[in-house]
C-alpha cells in the first residue's frame, strides 16, 4: 500500500472519532501528493491540493521543505498548477513561518528576475523568522551593492514586519464562560493522563475539561449564541491555571474559543481570553502571551475588611468574600483595550490595565510573543548593518531605578543577566530581555518543544545557553505504546539540536530516566544562573529558575533569551529551633500556613519571588522547599546560602555531572564537560572570597517579610483537598494545611507514594531506617496498604547501593523495576507491600500510573488536584494527600493515618533534617 494510501486510511480512522485529517509533516507523504498533483489525470489531484494548500505544518518540518521547494518551482515556471498561480504561492510561502521558506524567498529575491525578486521582497518584508544564515545572506548581498537586500534591511530596520500589523480592536465583546468555581488547574484544560496526544492539536483538543462532553457543548452552544464574540474562560473564586505552564492547556483553550492563525494552518489558534477572580497563575499567563492572548485578573470578590482594616472571617474562620460584580456564564461583557477598563453595558467593571501594558498589546499586535522577540532582533541586525541608530518601533523596555536602594537577590540577577538595557540599576518592575543559562525539556511537553522550535525554524541552541536537557522522566513508570513512538523520536530532535538527551538516540548509554528537576538542579552551577524549564516545578535551589510554557523553552532554546518583568520579592527568614522528630517538608507547610495567618488570609507569595534565608540546607535539601513555591503560588523562589553550604552543594552537582559524563551523555560540543569547569570556578572563588554566595542587599525592599517560627510547628503538617467542603472553591487548594492531630489516627489511608521531584536522597535512607525501627519494635514490617517508592534519579539509587540502603528497601519489597523488561502497562490494582519503582515521576504525573479511584493516597509529591494522583469513584472522592516521607510511610504501615505517639515511636533516633536557621548574616 502507498504512503498515500496509508494516509487515506488514517483519515477514515480519524473519522471515527470525529477528527480531521492529521497536519502533513513527512516530506515522503508530501512529496507523494506533489506526484499527485503534477498528473492532472490522478483521481486523488483535488484531495491532493486541498492538503498541499491547507494542511502541511510549517516552520522546519520535513514537509515544509518540500512544499517550499515546489512552491519556488511554481514561481519559476518549472511546474505549472494552474490553481496555484506566482501570486499564491508567494501567499502560501507568506504563511510558512521562516526556514525553508526564507531560504526559497531569499533564492528569489536575490536573483535575477526583477518581477519575481520584488515580490519575494515584498514577502520577506513580513517574515521576522530570520536566523543567521538567512541575515548573512542578506548582509553579504547588501554589501556587494544588492539594491533588493538594501530595501529589504531598510524595511527591516523600520520593523515594517511589526508596524504595517493591523492595531488591536478598540473594543473586544466577550461572553463568559465559568470553567470552575475555586482554583482550575491546566488539568482541567488539558489532563495529564492526554499527554501523549499534545503535538496532536485536534485529537488533544478533544480531552478539555477532562473530557467534560457536557461543558464542552455548552461552550459550542454560546459561541453559537454570540457568534461575533469571543468566549471568555473563567476560574469563579479562584485563580487559572493553577499547578502548570502547559501550553497544551492554552492551546486547547485557543482551539476551542481563539482565532486560527493561518488560513492554511489547521487547529493552530491564537488570542483566547482567559480570566480569574485571582487572576492568572504566573506561569500560565507567560503561555497566554505567547499565544497573543489576554489574561484578565477580575477581583470580582473581594475579602472583606473592617473598619480597622483586619480581615472579617465566618465561623470556620475563612476570609469573607464579597461579589462586586457577576460574570455568570453567558454574560456579554465589553474590553476596552484604549481605556483598558472592562465593562457591563456601560457600567465601568474593573480597570484592567494590568492586562495590557505596551508590552503585552505587542504580543496582541503580532500574534504572539515569538513574533516580537523575533521582530527585536531582526530590527537591531538591520540597524547595525546599516550603521544606524534603533528607531523607536516597539515600547520601550520600561526601567525602573530607584536611587540609594539596595537590590534582592533576584534584582540582582537579573542586573547581571540582562541586555539591552540603558546601564540603570535595575529595580522590580522592570521589563528585562536576560540571558538564559540552563534550560530543560520534559517529555510530556518535549514534543511540542520540538514543534515550536520547527515553527520558529531553529535549527541549532543557542551559544548563549551553558547547557540544556531533555528528560524521559515523565513517561518512565510505563513504557507503553504511546512513549516507545513518541520518546525516541523526540530524544532524537533534541539531540540533534544540541541538548543532553535522558536516552540516547543511538543507544550508546543506558536510558536515564531521572525526575528533571533534580537534574537541572544538578546542572545548575552558578548561583547568579538564570534557568528556564518545560514545566511549573523548574525552582532550582541556585539561581532563579522559570516553570515556563513549551513555547517559552522553545524560544530560550533558539535564542538563548527570556523577556519578563523583573518580579518582587517576599523575603522568608526563620526563627526557633525545630523539634527532633520533624522532617523539613513540614517546615515547607508549616511556611505557607504561617504565612496565609500572618496576611489574613492573603497570598503574599503569589506572582512574586519567594527569597528564603535557607542558610545551611545544601542544595538538594533545599530544593524541597523550592519545589513547593509553585504551590504556593509563587513565580520562582531563590535560596540564599552560606558559602559553605554552596561550596557543598557544588561539590555534589559536580560529582553528578561527572557521572553522566562517565556514562557517555556529553555531546561534541562538551557541555557537560563546560559545567564541571564553571562549578570548579565557582568553587575556588567561594573559597578564596574572590566572589561570594549571592546575597541581597542589607537595604533592599521587598513587598513583604515572613519570618516563620519553628517553635510552632510540633506536629507533622498535611496539606489536604478538603474534597468535601461545602464551599466548592476551597476545594483542591494548596493553602489547606492541617496538623497530624486533626485526623486523631482515625482517616483510613488506601495508597501511600514516596517520590516525585519532592523527595531527594535522604528520604529513601529515612525511608529505610523507619522500615528498620518498625521491625524493631514490632518484629516484622506488615503493610495495611500499599506503598510506591520511585527514586528521583539512578544516581540516588546508586549511592544508597553504596550506603547500603538499598539492599533495606529490597529486603521489604515485593516487587523491583527491572530496565531490561520495562512496564507496558499501567497498574490498576495495587497488592498491600513495598514497590520500588523506576527512577522518574511516577504516580505524581498523573499520565501514567494511578491509584484506584476513590483511593484516599497519602503522598510525597506536589499535586492534590481532582483527577491527578486518583480520579473519584462513584461511591467516594479520591483525594491526596500531602506530607512528609515518615507519615506517608507510617500511614500505609498502619492503614491508617498515624496518631503522635505512633510517629514519634517510628521516627526514634532517625535525623529527619539538620535545618536549623543560619546565625549568619546573610545580606550584603
Amino acid at each position: 500500500m502507498s504512503i498515500y494510501k496509508d494516509y487515506l486510511k488514517q483519515i477514515e480512522e480519524r473519522k471515527t472519532k470525529g477528527l480531521h485529517p492529521q497536519p502533513i509533516d513527512s516530506a515522503d507523504l508530501l512529496s507523494a501528493i506533489i506526484e499527485q498533483i503534477k498528473d492532472t489525470e490522478n483521481e486523488y489531484r483535488e484531495q491532493s491540493l486541498n492538503f498541499f494548500i491547507y494542511n502541511v505544518l510549517p516552520g522546519t518540518t520535513s514537509a515544509a521543505v518540500v512544499k517550499a521547494k515546489f512552491l519556488k518551482e511554481i514561481i519559476l515556471g518549472e511546474s505549472i498548477v494552474p490553481e496555484i498561480s506566482t501570486d499564491f504561492a508567494f501567499e502560501q510561502l507568506s504563511h510558512m513561518k521562516g526556514g525553508p521558506s526564507v531560504k526559497v524567498l531569499l533564492d528569489l529575491a536575490l536573483g535575477d528576475d526583477e518581477v519575481i525578486a520584488s515580490k519575494a521582497a515584498k514577502v520577506l518584508k513580513t517574515q521576522v523568522f530570520l536566523y543567521e544564515a538567512d541575515t548573512d545572506r542578506l548582509e553579504e548581498a547588501f554589501n556587494n551593492g544588492s539594491s533588493i537586500a538594501k530595501d529589504i534591511i531598510e524595511s527591516y530596520a523600520q520593523a515594517e514586519f511589526f508596524t504595517k500589523l493591523p492595531e488591536i480592536e478598540e473594543e473586544i465583546e466577550v461572553v463568559t464562560y465559568i470553567a470552575g468555581v475555586g482554583d482550575i488547574s491546566t488539568d482541567l484544560l488539558s489532563p495529564g493522563g492526554d499527554a501523549h496526544s499534545r503535538s496532536d492539536r485536534e485529537l488533544h483538543g478533544q480531552c478539555m475539561f477532562e473530557h467534560n462532553k457536557d461543558m464542552q457543548n455548552e461552550l459550542l452552544a454560546l459561541k453559537e449564541q454570540h457568534p461575533d464574540k469571543r468566549v471568555m474562560l473563567i476560574a469563579e473564586k479562584g485563580t487559572m491555571g493553577v499547578g502548570s505552564s502547559r501550553m497544551s492547556g492554552v492551546n486547547n483553550v485557543a482551539l476551542w474559543t481563539g482565532i486560527p492563525s493561518s488560513p492554511y494552518v489547521p487547529f493552530i489558534n491564537i488570542a483566547p481570553v482567559i480570566a480569574g477572580t485571582n487572576g492568572i497563575a504566573p506561569i500560565f499567563l507567560t503561555t497566554v502571551g505567547v499565544t497573543g492572548g489576554i489574561g484578565l485578573d477580575l477581583k470580582n470578590w473581594v475579602i472583606q475588611k473592617d473598619e480597622e482594616g483586619n480581615t472579617i472571617v465566618d465561623e470556620d474562620g475563612e476570609p469573607v468574600l464579597k461579589q462586586m460584580y457577576s460574570v455568570e456564564t453567558g454574560t456579554v461583557l465589553t474590553i476596552n483595550t484604549k481605556e483598558k477598563k472592562l465593562y457591563h453595558g456601560k457600567t465601568e467593571l474593573k480597570d484592567i490595565s494590568a492586562a495590557f501594558t505596551p508590552q503585552k498589546m505587542e504580543f496582541m499586535k503580532a500574534g504572539g510573543s515569538y513574533a516580537v522577540v523575533f521582530g527585536k532582533k531582526l530590527q537591531t541586525f538591520a540597524c547595525k548593518t546599516l550603521g544606524i541608530e534603533v528607531p523607536q518601533v516597539y515600547a520601550p523596555s520600561k526601567e525602573v531605578s530607584i536611587e540609594g536602594q539596595g537590590l534582592t537577590a533576584v534584582e540582582k540577577i537579573f542586573n547581571k543577566n540582562a541586555v539591552g538595557t540603558s546601564g540603570a540599576t535595575l529595580h522590580a518592575g522592570s521589563y528585562v530581555r536576560a540571558e538564559v543559562n540552563i534550560v530543560g525539556s520534559q517529555d510530556t511537553t518535549g514534543l511540542m518543544t520540538s514543534q515550536e522550535l520547527e515553527m520558529m525554524a531553529a535549527t541549532v541552541i543557542s551559544p548563549i545557553v551553558d547547557g540544556a536537557y531533555q528528560s524521559g522522566c515523565h513517561t518512565a513508570s510505563v513504557w507503553d505504546d504511546k512513549s516507545k513512538a513518541n520518546i525516541p523520536r523526540l530524544m532524537s530532535f533534541m539531540n540533534d539540536f544540541g541538548l543532553i538527551t535522558g536516552r540516547d538516540p543511538k543507544g550508546k548509554y543506558f536510558p536515564m530516566t531521572d525526575v528533571i528537576h533534580k537534574v537541572l538542579n544538578d546542572i545548575t552551577v552558578g548561583d547568579w544562573d538564570i534557568i528556564i524549564g518545560g514545566d511549573s516545578h523548574t525552582r532550582m535551589s541556585k539561581g532563579v529558575a522559570f516553570g515556563a510554557d513549551s513555547g517559552t523553552v522553545a524560544l530560550a532554546l533558539a535564542t538563548g533569551e527570556a523577556s519578563m518583568p523583573i518580579p518582587e520579592s517576599v523575603k522568608v527568614t526563620f526563627k526557633g529551633q525545630m523539634k527532633s522528630y520533624m522532617d523539613f517538608r513540614d517546615v515547607v507547610h508549616a511556611t505557607q500556613q504561617q504565612m496565609l495567618k500572618q496576611f489574613g488570609g492573603e497570598n503574599v507569595f503569589q506572582g512574586r519571588v519567594i527569597e528564603v534565608h535557607i542558610g545551611t540546607l545544601t542544595a538538594d535539601e533545599a530544593f524541597t522547599f523550592t519545589d513547593w513555591t509553585a504551590e504556593m503560588k509563587a513565580k520562582a523562589s531563590i535560596c540564599i546560602s552560606e558559602d559553605d553550604t554552596l561550596i557543598e552543594s557544588l561539590e555534589i552537582a559536580k560529582g553528578r555531572i561527572q557521572i553522566m559524563i562517565d556514562k557517555g551523555m556529553d555531546n561534541d560540543k562538551q557541555v557537560l564537560k563546560g559545567l564541571v569547569e564553571k562549578a570548579e570556578t565557582r568553587i575556588t572563588e567561594l573559597k578564596t572570597g574572590i566572589k561570594p554566595s549571592l546575597r541581597p542587599d542589607a537595604d533592599a525592599v521587598y513587598h513583604a517579610e515572613v519570618i516563620i517560627d519553628l517553635d510552632e510547628i510540633a506536629e507533622p503538617m498535611i496539606a489536604d483537598p478538603d474534597v468535601n467542603n461545602d464551599d466548592v472553591s476551597k476545594r483542591y487548594t494548596h493553602d489547606n494545611i492541617r496538623p497530624l492531630s486533626y485526623y486523631g489516627g482515625t482517616k483510613k489511608v488506601d495508597l501511600g507514594f514516596v517520590g516525585s521531584c519532592m523527595v531527594h536522597k535522604g528520604d529513601m535512607k529515612i525511608l529505610a531506617q523507619m522500615l528498620k525501627n518498625v521491625e524493631a519494635q514490632h518484629g516484622k514490617v506488615e503493610f495495611k496498604a500499599p506503598l510506591v517508592v520511585a527514586p528521583p534519579t539512578y544516581n540516588i539509587v546508586d549511592e544508597l547501593k553504596e550506603e547500603g540502603d538499598w539492599e533495606v528497601l529490597q529486603k521489604y519489597s515485593g516487587f523491583e523495576f527491572d530496565d531490561s523488561a520495562p512496564k507496558g502497562l499501567a497498574r490498576t490494582k495495587y497488592e498491600n507491600m513495598l514497590y520500588l519503582e523506576r527512577p522518574g515521576c511516577n504516580l505524581c504525573m498523573g499520565n501514567q500510573e494511578k491509584a484506584e479511584p476513590g483511593d484516599t493516597v497519602m503522598a510525597t509529591s506536589t499535586r492534590l488536584f481532582q483527577g491527578r494522583v486518583v480520579k473519584d469513584s462513584g461511591e467516594k472522592k479520591g483525594e491526596s494527600l500531602l506530607s512528609s516521607t515518615p507519615v506517608v510511610v507510617l500511614s500505609t504501615i498502619l492503614g491508617r493515618t498515624p496518631t503522635m505517639a505512633e510517629y514519634e515511636a517510628a521516627v526514634d533516633g532517625i535525623v529527619l533534617t539538620k535545618f536549623k536557621p543560619s546565625q549568619k548574616q546573610l545580606v550584603r
